[in-house]
C-alpha cells in the first residue's frame, strides 16, 4: 500500500464528516440536502410526496398555482383499463417510494434546484364511478394548470388520462410526443366507450391537439399488434420492442430527435414498456420489454428538447410485492423532472 497517499487520504478525509465533499459539484449537491451539520431528512419520515418535493396542496386553489414552474400531480383513476384494475393506487405507490433523487448524476443536476417545483396532490374528482366526468375533472384542472404557464408531471391512473391532459397542454398548438409504451394505444372505440386506456392517442390526434408525424412511440410489442393501424396511417414512428437492442439507443434517439424537432413535446411513459421482470406491477404486462437501464438511458438522451409536460402511468403496485415496479416509475418520473428542470434553467 502506498503510505504516503494513505497518510495524504487521512489528512483529507480523516476528520471529515459525511457533509463534507471537496469537489464543487458535489459541494453545491450537499448544500441543498444538509441545513444542520452532517444532518439530513429521514427518507421514511414525514409526509411522503413525489421525490420529496414540498407538499403544496393550497396551489391549485390560486389562479397562479402559487408561481410554480413544474407541477407534479397524481391522476388516480384507473375506470378506463381493459383488465386489470389498480393503477388507482400507482400515486400513492409512487409517492412512497423513498431515495429519489436530489441529483442525477448522468445530467450533473439537481432538478428541485433549478426551478420552483412541488407536489400539489392529486386531481379531484367528483365520482369514482364515472369515467366521462373523470376526463372532464381532468382537463378542467389541467387546463387552468396550462393556462397558468405551469409545466404538469403526472402519475397515473391509466393511460387513458393523457387524453385529457393532452386536451389541455396541446390546446394552443398540437405537440409531438415521445411515448415508452408496449402498446401503441391508438384503437378506436369499444362497447360505446371512447375514454379506454387502448385508444388516448388516436382521440389526441383526431380533436388536433396531438401531431401524430412529430410522435414516436417506442417499446411497442405483443399480440395487440394488429389494434394500432391508426399509428401507421396517421404518420407515427413506432419502434417495436424487439428492435431496440438491434437499433441501440443511439441510433433511436436520433430518429426521436429527427422526427419531433425543437417544438413542443409531451414524454408519456407507461410502466409496461419495462419487460415484466423490472416491472410486473401493471395492467397489461407484455414479456420482451425493455430493461430499465435502456429506458433511463432513452429518457437522458431526450435532454435539450422543447418538452412541456410528462406523465408516468400503469403503475398497479398490488402485483408487485417488491415494490420494483413503483421503484422504477418513481425513477422514471425523476429522469423526466430533471428534463424540464433543465429546459427552464436554460430560458
Amino acid at each position: 500500500m502506498d503510505t504516503t497517499k494513505l497518510e495524504a487520504l487521512r489528512k483529507k478525509y480523516g476528520a471529515a464528516s459525511g457533509s463534507d465533499m471537496f469537489d464543487p459539484e458535489f459541494q453545491a449537491v450537499a448544500a441543498t440536502q444538509f441545513s444542520d451539520g452532517d444532518r439530513r431528512s429521514k427518507p421514511y419520515s414525514g409526509v411522503q410526496t413525489f421525490m420529496s418535493l414540498p407538499y403544496r396542496p393550497d396551489a391549485a386553489s390560486s389562479d397562479d398555482f402559487g408561481g410554480l414552474d413544474v407541477a407534479v400531480v397524481g391522476v388516480p383513476m384507473d375506470l378506463g383499463v381493459t383488465n386489470r384494475s389498480g393503477s388507482r393506487f400507482g400515486p400513492r405507490a409512487v409517492r412512497d417510494i423513498e431515495r429519489i433523487g436530489p441529483y442525477e448524476h448522468v445530467l450533473k443536476r439537481v432538478p428541485s434546484s433549478m426551478c420552483k417545483a412541488a407536489d400539489i396532490g392529486d386531481v379531484g374528482f367528483r365520482s369514482r364511478f364515472s369515467l366521462e366526468k373523470s376526463h372532464e375533472d381532468i382537463q378542467e384542472f389541467y387546463g387552468r394548470l396550462v393556462n397558468a404557464g405551469v409545466i404538469p408531471l403526472s402519475v397515473g391512473g391509466d393511460h387513458s388520462i393523457s387524453y385529457s391532459i393532452l386536451k389541455a397542454v396541446g390546446a394552443k398548438q398540437p405537440v409531438g410526443m415521445v411515448h415508452f409504451d408496449a402498446h401503441c394505444d391508438t384503437s378506436g372505440e369499444y362497447e360505446g366507450a371512447k375514454f379506454h386506456h387502448g385508444g388516448p392517442f388516436r382521440l389526441a390526434v383526431l380533436d388536433g391537439v396531438l401531431d401524430p408525424e412529430r410522435c414516436v412511440q417506442i417499446g411497442i410489442r405483443g399480440s395487440s399488434e394488429y389494434l394500432w393501424e391508426f399509428s401507421k396511417d396517421s404518420g407515427m414512428t413506432v419502434i417495436h420492442g424487439e428492435d431496440v437492442p438491434k437499433l441501440g439507443t443511439d441510433a433511436i434517439l436520433e430518429t426521436v430527435r429527427k422526427v419531433v424537432g425543437t417544438g413542443p413535446v409531451y414524454v408519456s411513459f407507461d410502466v409496461d414498456c419495462l419487460d415484466p421482470a423490472f416491472a410486473p406491477g401493471t395492467g397489461t404486462p407484455e414479456v420482451g420489454g425493455l430493461t430499465t437501464r435502456e429506458a433511463l438511458e432513452l429518457l437522458r438522451g431526450l435532454d435539450g428538447l422543447n418538452i412541456v409536460g410528462g406523465d408516468v402511468v400503469e403503475v398497479a403496485p398490488q402485483y408487485d410485492a417488491t415494490t420494483n415496479t413503483a421503484q422504477a416509475g418513481a425513477q422514471i418520473l425523476f429522469e423526466i423532472f430533471s428534463l424540464i428542470a433543465g429546459k427552464i434553467a436554460a430560458r
